[in-house]
């Protein structure tokens, strides 16, 4: 079949942050008025909620989470109970922070521009479980939203790939079938077995990659390698 789209992920292939320690203190000392006269010092919030979300996401199976009941819990386990409209808007203020640390991945802008340029349709399709309001604001700031035909989060579908729910949003968005479609990403089970299920085909950007890619896996080296790659599927 023809291709017709290509779907990326997120995180690690077109985007990869700097965790932004300095911000994060910076929003926990303002915000710590909100939570009272005995809140802890920003340091101690962001060594005892922020910090340990990480690990809280690490588990997370094929059912996206409610991000904010995650959030509550984090900061009930500091032993701070704080309103859920606080929640969201200290929420906000940490993930600006995160909109600050993106780094587009190199050539990742001029590629997508170059797909467009060839006719072929263009998505993002990743798990993430932040609100999707802020999610989509993020895409925007990065120049990613303005290149690409459709955006799509796992909080906005409610399950995570590999579950094959996203990829399907995704492609219906763009309005491609998954033989006529291609996923680039950086992880195996998510961006490659996941994909291939549903008959797509894929394969792995290695630039931003935090483990390399088994042997027989498809790779390219960096996402301005993807024309060629693209060439050899013709």
């Amino acid at each position: 079949m023809v291709l017709r789209a290509v779907l990326f992920d997120y995180g690690l292939t077109l985007v990869s942050f700097a965790y932004p320690r300095a911000g994060l203190l910076g929003v926990l000392e303002a915000v710590r008025p909100w939570l009272g006269p005995d809140a802890p010092d920003a340091g101690t919030l962001l060594r005892e909620v922020l910090e340990p979300l990480e690990d809280d996401l690490d588990a997370v199976g094929p059912v996206e989470v409610d991000y904010l009941s995650v959030y509550d819990r984090a900061w009930r386990r500091a032993g701070l109970e704080v309103p859920a409209e606080t929640l969201r808007r200290i929420l906000d203020l940490e993930q600006r922070c995160w909109d600050r640390a993106v780094r587009v991945a190199p050539g990742a802008l001029e590629t997508l521009e170059r797909l467009r340029a060839r006719g072929l349709r263009t998505a993002v399709a990743s798990n993430a479980p932040f609100p999707p309001e802020m999610l989509h604001r993020q895409v925007r700031a990065a120049g990613i939203a303005d290149r690409v035909d459709a955006v799509v989060f796992s909080s906005e579908v409610g399950r995570r790939k590999p579950a094959p729910e996203l990829y399907l949003a995704a492609l219906e968005r763009v309005g491609a079938q998954p033989g006529a479609a291609l996923y680039v990403g950086d992880r195996v089970v998510e961006d490659y077995d996941g994909p291939r299920r549903l008959g797509m085909r894929a394969v792995l950007c290695t630039a931003l990659a935090r483990q390399p890619a088994p042997e027989g896996v498809p790779t390219i080296a960096r996402l301005a390698d993807l024309d060629a790659f693209l060439e050899q599927l013709a």
